[in-house]
């Protein structure tokens, strides 16, 4: 493990330690690790466009939208070929929230969260995409690409 030293300000150091607080983090080395990992790997998503991601989308809608559980599963089957699973929690008698694990091309998981998100009665919405390198293997049928991620440790 390398070592090395940074210097902050008085202010900086500050907010820095309250965050790591908040997050729960013991230690700065390990608040510091993870925060070059997170911009790291928003980096590589940049980087990314034209490879593969695995991603998860979730989003809050509201259960009594006329027809919007309709519109969104007819948009889950029209790209049918991305999703992997998803699941449908009632959070109560108004709200529900879904989680669909995703697996293709970043820029068409990146458009199918967007036309999800951007459906009328959808409240809330987030994607989170990790990058991922797609190779044929012998465990897997040709058809189901086998994906490899690239941590950054």
């Amino acid at each position: 493990m390398e070592r090395f030293t940074i210097s902050l300000d008085s202010q900086l150091s500050k907010q820095f330690d309250e965050l790591m607080r908040a997050r729960g983090y013991t230690n700065r080395s390990e608040a510091m690790r993870d925060l070059i990992r997170e911009k790291l790997q928003g980096e590589r998503l940049r980087e990314w466009s034209k490879g593969h991601c695995i991603a998860t989308l979730s989003y809050i809608y509201g259960h009594h939208e006329s027809d919007l559980s309709g519109r969104i599963t007819s948009a889950q089957h029209d790209h049918h070929d991305l999703t992997l699973s998803s699941m449908h929690v009632h959070m109560d008698h108004d709200n529900c929230l879904e989680v669909v694990i995703l697996r293709g091309a970043t820029q068409s998981v990146k458009s199918f969260a967007n036309v999800v998100m951007a459906t009328r009665g959808v409240r809330h919405g987030n994607l989170h995409m990790v990058p991922v390198e797609i190779t044929e293997s012998q465990h897997f049928p040709e058809s189901v690409p086998h994906m490899h991620s690239n941590p950054l440790t």
